[in-house]
Formats: structure tokens, C-alpha cells, sequence
């Protein structure tokens, strides 16, 4: 069951896109946990008809999880997760225009508005007649599907993943004979997880399928049909937009503007053609670190007319793009600083045969630059330097705190009491108090806030929206005659409508800031083990 902060989100969220009602009910699951649809109809006090309406739009929306258990019947559970995705839509459209044209962010906005479709109907739905476009945008679909940035909608997606796991870990115990042992235990959710993952894999490979098209007589036949065998969409299959795999160029845009904000512009250039390289070799933000690649690849993914030794300072004038980028490599690998710390400020690692961008050591120093900036902001300079100290050694009581930050006992202790309290440090008694770091700790309580943040911002865009003056404005303008001529709007309307526009401006951006945060605790990789 979430927490407090991540249920007002969800709801604000469902209240924003499909109306009151429906967030009511949504409001009694993420309150409440799993629910049958009588239980369901008694707290939400909505009628029989109108919730199952309800109940409707959430499954098509995949939001809803249900499952029908042996004694309980039919229960209903919020997707949290997925609500929370929605935040990100208007990135993935964004991202499917930038990578196929036009025509594929038509295709994905129509999905993301449906939940999920089949093929005739996402045509159907974008009112193409032309045979020549309805075929371009048969081919966008395809290329879609194929590349993963829409996969199949099966059952499995309705159902919730723990109670998979749980009934498969059950079934892997049952093999044990005698007294299992922890390795045992270990190895029996080993299996259960690799096991619910294949069964994910093997029912989403139904997308496509294999077709021949000639169908010709003769000796040569056969080969002639293998070599024609193409993969074309199941008309009957239904597809949904597939986060994750946006999810890969959201974290390549991220380590980008890390590279350009730590080094230069042309550092960040590299450092994007290396990713480039490799992004469709990846399906999962739980890579470690890319394929290897060659630094001639990467070469071939730097943008014509780069001026690469522009970041660079050279004594010749004339040096070869070659050249240029196997010094920044060098200097995105701290080829200078071969010692741990450097290891841990680098972004790549690089030798003489390959070159893999370490996904993993870039989420780790972009979550511990967020961790440092909320204790920066609500305890100064000192309260980094004891959370720095405290990541860097371990557990440490409070005398030993004191005399490495260099600061006095009575300075210390209450900045400890205020870190302690907002969990950006943890205690343990041993026999005495010691003081170190819970990662895992730290960043789920920051993640709340995080949440809180995005309700407030999405609450106050409703409150505006909704002003009597503003909510009329919008009324006004939503008319067919109004849309068409915005003229028959008076002076006042239109600034009214002004100073509207440029408020959801802000709050958007805002919005958009602080979902980067999310991305960078949650999604990049999941939450950080207390061995980080």
C-alpha cells in the first residue's frame, strides 16, 4: 500500500485526467489496498453501475490490476506505478516525434489517451483515409512494435507481479526436501523471478509474426519463401506504449547534461555518441553499463561541423576529430586519477579495444548530488560534510564525528538530532549510538517529499484552472466558434487567458524539473541497496 504523500499524487493525478469519480473510487484502493467490488461499492458509496464504469476506464487505462483469487472472488488494485507514469506522457510523444517524425508521436499519443489498442483501431482512430498514409503509418507502427517502443498487452500485465512471484517462490519451495537452507530459500526466489520474467518475455514475443509471401510451386520454392519471410504486425494482438524503453533515452538525455554541466559542450557530444552507439542494444534502466563499442563507432556519431577542439586546448591548430576524442574519453574515463575516487567521478571506462558508458556509477553519483543538495539546503555546508564523512567511513558514534568534521561536540550533536530526524542519516546501537548512512532509507523518504511536491504543484494548476474567472475564460474558448476566432474573446478574456497560459508555463516546468528527480530515485536502475 503506498504512503501518504504517494496517495494524494495518485489520486490528484486520476482526479486531473478522468474526472471525480473515478478518483474517488481510485482514492478507496490506494487507501484501503486490495478490495472485492462489493467492498469497493460500500466505501466509495458510488452505485454498482457507475463504478464498474469506473473500473472500466482504470483496467483499459492499466491502472488497475484485478485478479480473481479462490475464495475472495474478483479483487481490484492500484498500479501505482503506472498512475505515476502518466506524469511522463508528454516526454514520450515528445521522444517518439524526435526519433520517427510526426506520424509516430500521432501513434503513441493515440495509445498513451487509450491505454492500449489494437493495430485497425489506432488507424481507425487517427481518421487517415489516403491508402499512401494509412500504409506510411502501418510502417511507423511496425517499426514501433519492432523496436520495442510498443509491446504487447497480456494478461500478465493485469495481474499484479507479486502475487506471481509469491504463488511461483511457493511452488519452487514446495521442490525443497527437508529443512530448506538459506542458500535454498535464496535459490528458490532466484528461480521464481527468473521464471515470472521468462513467462513476461515469451507472451510479449506475439506481436509479430512471420508471413510468407510467395506462395509459388517448384524446386525453388522453398527457398524462395524463406527468403520472402517477413514479420508483420498481429492485427489481433492488443499493444501499449512501452516506458522502459523510453525510459533509455530519458537516461541518455540525463548523463548528456551531466557530461556538458561537469566538462564542456563537445565533452557532452562524445559522451551522447557513445550512448548512441549502443541505445537499441538496450531494453532495461537496469543495465550496469553498455555494450562495448569502438572509438571509431562513436566517431561516426559525432554531428558534422562538431568543432570538438573547441573544448579542448591543443598547441596545433590543426588536430584530427580522432584525436580529440580519444582525449575526451580519456578525461571521461579519469584516465589522470586510476584511485577509487576517480573511478567514482568518471562516466566511462576506456581501453584500448572498447569503450562502455557505467550506467551505474553515474545513477550513483546523481543520487548522492541529490542527497547532499537536501541536506545542503536544510542544514547548511556542515550537514554535507558530516553525510560525506558518514557515506565515505561507515557507521561512527558521535565523538569520532566530532573530531574528523573538526567541529565541536555541542555543534555536532544537534545537527545530528536534525539530520537523524529527516532520515538523511540512521542510527544503531552497538552497545553505543552509532551514526552512518541508510541509502536505501534516505532516498525513499526524499522520493515522498518529491511526491508531495508534485501533488502541491498539480493541486495548485487545478486551483487556478478552476477560479471562477479562469474556469469561465476556458469554457468560453473551448466553444467551436471561439476555437476557430479568438477575436470574439474580449480584452479582459484575453488577459485573463494571458496570465493563465503563463502561470501553467511555470507550474509545467516545475513539474517537469522535479518528475527528473523521480526518474533519477526510482526508475533509473530501482532503489539503491545499503551496500551503495
Amino acid at each position: 500500500m503506498a504512503d501518504t504523500h504517494t496517495r494524494y499524487l495518485c489520486a490528484e493525478i486520476i482526479h486531473s485526467q478522468f474526472g471525480p469519480l473515478t478518483a474517488k473510487l481510485a482514492s478507496v484502493l490506494l487507501t484501503r489496498g486490495r478490495l472485492s467490488f462489493l467492498h469497493l461499492v460500500r466505501f466509495s458509496s458510488l452505485r454498482p453501475r457507475l463504478a464498474r464504469a469506473c473500473i472500466l476506464v482504470l483496467v483499459q487505462q492499466n491502472i488497475l490490476w484485478h485478479t480473481k483469487g479462490d475464495d475472495e472472488g474478483e479483487m481490484f488494485e492500484i498500479n501505482v506505478d503506472e498512475c505515476l507514469m502518466r506524469l511522463r506522457f508528454g516526454k514520450f510523444v515528445w521522444l517518439a516525434e524526435k526519433i520517427y517524425g510526426k506520424q509516430a508521436a500521432d501513434i503513441v499519443q493515440i495509445v498513451l489517451d487509450h491505454g492500449k489498442l489494437r493495430p485497425p483501431e489506432i488507424l481507425s482512430l487517427l481518421s487517415v483515409y489516403d491508402l499512401k498514409k494509412i500504409k506510411q503509418y502501418r510502417q511507423i507502427v511496425h517499426k514501433l512494435v519492432s523496436e520495442s517502443y510498443l509491446k504487447v498487452s497480456t494478461i500478465l500485465s493485469h495481474l499484479s507481479p507479486r502475487d506471481k512471484w509469491i504463488q511461483y517462490e511457493s511452488e519452487e519451495k514446495r521442490k525443497i526436501t527437508g529443512f530448506p537452507t538459506a542458500k535454498e530459500l535464496r535459490e528458490a526466489k532466484e528461480a521464481a523471478h527468473a521464471r515470472l520474467k521468462r513467462e513476461e518475455e515469451e507472451a510479449e514475443q506475439v506481436g509479430l509474426k512471420r508471413k510468407a509471401k510467395d506462395q509459388q510451386s517448384g524446386p525453388y520454392a522453398n527457398k524462395r519463401k524463406l527468403s520472402e519471410n517477413e514479420d508483420v504486425i498481429n492485427d489481433d494482438i492488443y499493444f501499449r506504449v512501452n516506458y522502459e524503453r523510453f525510459g533509455i533515452h530519458l537516461r541518455s538525455a540525463i548523463i548528456e547534461k551531466a557530461a556538458k554541466e561537469r566538462f564542456n559542450h563537445p565533452t557532452s557530444l562524445v559522451v551522447r555518441a557513445a550512448m548512441k552507439v549502443t541505445e537499441n542494444s538496450h531494453s532495461s534502466l537496469n543495465d550496469a553499463r553498455s555494450v562495448p563499442t569502438s572509438v571509431a563507432s562513436i566517431a561516426m556519431y559525432i554531428p558534422e561541423g562538431a568543432d570538438l577542439a573547441s573544448g579542448l586546448m591543443y598547441s596545433s591548430k590543426k588536430v584530427s576529430n580522432m584525436t580529440c576524442i580519444k582525449d575526451y574519453l580519456g578525461m571521461l574515463a579519469s584516465a589522470d586519477n586510476p584511485t577509487p575516487e576517480g573511478k567514482a567521478a568518471s562516466f566511462i571506462s576506456y581501453s584500448s579495444s572498447k569503450v562502455q558508458v557505467e550506467f551505474d556509477i553515474i545513477k550513483r553519483r546523481l543520487r548522492k548530488n541529490i542527497l547532499e543538495s537536501v541536506a545542503r539546503d536544510k542544514h547548511g555546508q556542515e550537514g554535507v560534510r558530516i553525510l560525506r564523512l558518514l557515506a565515505k567511513t561507515g557507521k561512527m558514534d558521535e565523538k569520532q564525528i566530532s573530531k574528523m568534521v573538526m567541529m565541536a561536540p555541542k555543534d555536532v550533536r544537534p545537527l545530528l538530532v536534525a539530520l537523524s530526524a529527516d532520515s538523511l542519516i540512521s542510527t544503531q546501537e552497538v552497545p553505543k549510538l552509532l551514526r552512518y548512512v541508510d541509502h536505501q532509507k534516505a532516498f525513499h523518504v526524499i522520493l515522498g517529499r518529491v511526491y508531495k511536491t508534485l501533488y502541491n504543484i498539480l493541486a495548485r494548476r487545478r486551483a487556478e484552472r478552476e477560479h471562477g474567472e479562469v474556469a469561465a475564460v476556458l469554457d468560453k474558448r473551448a466553444r467551436s466558434d471561439v476555437s476557430q476566432d479568438e477575436s470574439l474573446l474580449t480584452r479582459v478574456e484575453r488577459e485573463i487567458l494571458d496570465d493563465w497560459e503563463v502561470k501553467e508555463g511555470k507550474l509545467t516546468a516545475l513539474e517537469m524539473r522535479v518528475e527528473e528527480i523521480v526518474f533519477l530515485l526510482k526508475d533509473l536502475g530501482g532503489l539503491p541497496a545499503d551496500s551503495e
